[in-house]
């Protein structure tokens, strides 16, 4: 069974950096796991050495609706028992 808590919000380019930089430290200093914030919960994630790393950028123009970009960063491990 799967579990998926998600949080969309709006965030200045300085408070992004600033979760981001927060986020890394939390998986650079966990060793027994990690605790990611989403929105106004904390979801604790298992351990593990390696971690699979995929990063997409989207790049769309349009001239209706402007350019947009996205970048999606998904991480993937399996925690160690």
């Amino acid at each position: 069974m799967a579990e998926r808590t998600t949080n969309d919000e709006v965030l200045s380019r300085s408070e992004l950096a600033d979760y981001l930089s927060e986020l890394s430290r939390r998986f650079d200093e966990g060793e027994s796991g990690v605790d990611v914030p989403v929105g106004n919960k904390t979801v604790s994630l298992g351990n593990s050495e390696d971690v699979s790393v995929s990063v997409d950028i989207v790049e769309r123009s349009s001239r209706l609706r402007g350019d947009r970009e996205t970048v999606t960063v998904t991480m993937s491990w399996k925690p160690e028992s």
